[in-house]
């Protein structure tokens, strides 16, 4: 098992190299002439809406048999330590795509917190995606899923460097349609909901039938490597749940002794299990690396319909552990080894860890927060990543080095709480208490005073944007 290997870390991280967001020159990866000769390997991103730390069998749950995912842990690696870029689905969606903090491209805001069918913005097409980084390096590229990053043309996936798109632009519970008086999650339809479905660019399907989209856009995918065999290819399929209103197809109605949540996540481990059969199939799972993990925690005020965030505090909207830290999983027969780690990683860097495993290098005009995990997931390195910056909208709100975490502000999400700002911060020692329980601030200030420092050298990094969040489509 690998484990955190703390001295040598830290040696690799002096210097405040982990206080600050990376400068893309730093991101650069190691050997890469050796790589660049090799064959290109493929990658998939499989990315759930609002799924919880413990909501997968691999990660505790008790009653939801998620049996595909079991094994894909037990043949590649559990991170226990992985965080997403925030909190919330969009800004959580452009971090993953970009490698890169919201608040660097405009996508987070202190108005609204994710993009709505009327939003005038969107990723800005300056932006370089993982899909644009890798069609520089010669992949073909799909898309499959709930986007998120900006609806209007300029901001689809075909725009931002994905040769084919099949999913909905937005949240599922967005354009609701239901008669006055309908509770529209409790008794929830497809057509209380006036979500598009769209194949690249073009609606094909208005309302989409979402008790078939899981099972649409496993299929989709299974489809895509096929096709897509005989070279390198790039495939992000982000599924729309278990965001509310949930949703499955017949043959998984009942089956799980978790009800309908159970459902939803059992039909999800269903297609990853096509998913990685396909690999199999197609004699691909030896040169392909995929990536299970979630774009924010569970959405706790739904009760029996959201999920759980397991031995973690608080859910989606929050800066607590149970907000960010998700359950992720990677898989790569015959070059990852079987382990589970415990040492730090992020949706944020996935971007460079994909670029760098396929010979390229990050383009050193702008300012990345993603690390290279090669080392960690081929050679059983320690992580590069030592620290995590928690934002709600466009502010800090807690910063992690190591073990230890510091809260500057908190605040439940989605329910009536007074925003508390606390000074001294709260701090945490997450290997010790991950459930963020007691707080340790009188006995560190030492470490309290260096994690206040990191957090102001990352803040003086960050150069204002235009919010992309809080535009409004005009109506004429």
């Amino acid at each position: 098992m690998k484990t955190v290997q703390s001295t040598r870390r830290n040696f690799l991280r002096q210097a405040g190299a982990g206080c600050l967001a990376l400068a893309a020159a730093s991101l650069r990866p190691a050997g890469a002439q050796s790589t660049a000769s090799a064959p290109k390997p493929n990658f998939v991103i499989i990315f759930c809406d609002d799924l919880g730390y413990g909501d997968l069998g691999v990660f505790g749950h008790p009653t939801i048999k998620t049996p595909n995912l079991d094994r894909m842990a037990a043949e590649g690696q559990k991170w226990t330590n992985f965080y997403a870029a925030a909190s919330v689905c969009t800004p959580s969606r452009a971090g993953i795509m970009t490698g890169r903090l919201p608040i660097r491209n405009g996508m987070c805001s202190d108005k609204r917190r994710v993009l709505f069918p009327d939003s005038s913005g969107g990723l800005p097409t300056s932006e370089i995606t993982i899909a644009k980084a890798l069609k520089g390096q010669g992949y073909a590229t799909g898309c499959i899923g709930k986007w998120h990053l900006g609806h209007l043309p300029q901001y689809l996936p075909t725009r931002h460097g994905f040769d084919s798109y099949f999913g909905i632009p937005y949240s599922n519970d967005m354009d609701q349609a239901a008669p006055k008086g309908v509770n529209v999650f409790r008794d929830s339809k497809s057509e209380y909901f006036n979500v598009p479905l769209m194949r690249n660019e073009a609606v094909i399907e208005r309302p989409a039938d979402q008790t078939t989209l899981t099972q649409r856009y496993s299929q989709e995918a299974v489809a895509y490597i096929k096709q897509n065999r005989d070279k390198p290819f790039f495939l992000y399929l982000a599924h729309s749940l278990p965001h509310v209103p949930l949703f499955r197809s017949k043959e998984f109605e009942g089956i799980s002794e978790r009800g309908l949540y159970g459902d939803v996540i059992e039909e999800i481990d269903d297609g990853v299990g096509k998913i990685l059969s396909a690999l199999r199939d197609e004699g691909l799972s030896e040169k392909t690396l995929v990536v299970f993990t979630s774009d924010n925690g569970p959405w706790l005020v739904y009760n029996e319909q959201g999920g759980s965030a397991g031995l973690l505090r608080e859910g989606k909207g929050t800066t607590f552990e149970g907000g960010m830290r998700e359950p992720t999983l990677f898989w790569w027969p015959g070059k990852i080894k079987p382990a589970v780690v415990s040492d730090m990683g992020s949706t944020l860097d996935l971007l460079p860890t994909f670029v760098s495993l396929a010979g390229g290098e990050i383009p050193t005009d702008r300012v990345y927060d993603g690390y290279d995990l090669t080392g960690a997931l081929l050679d059983e390195m320690p992580s590069p990543r030592d620290e995590m910056f928690y934002y709600r909208n466009q502010t800090l709100w807690a910063v992690r080095k190591g073990p230890f975490k510091a809260h500057f502000r908190t605040q439940r999400c989605y329910v009536k709480d007074e925003l508390k700002v606390h000074d001294p911060p709260l701090l945490y020692h997450l290997g010790h208490d991950p459930g963020e329980q007691t707080n340790i601030a009188s006995r560190h200030p030492d470490v309290l005073q260096d994690l206040i420092a990191l957090a102001e050298r990352h803040k003086a990094s960050v150069v204002p944007v235009k919010d992309q969040l809080a535009g409004r489509i005009t109506k004429k």
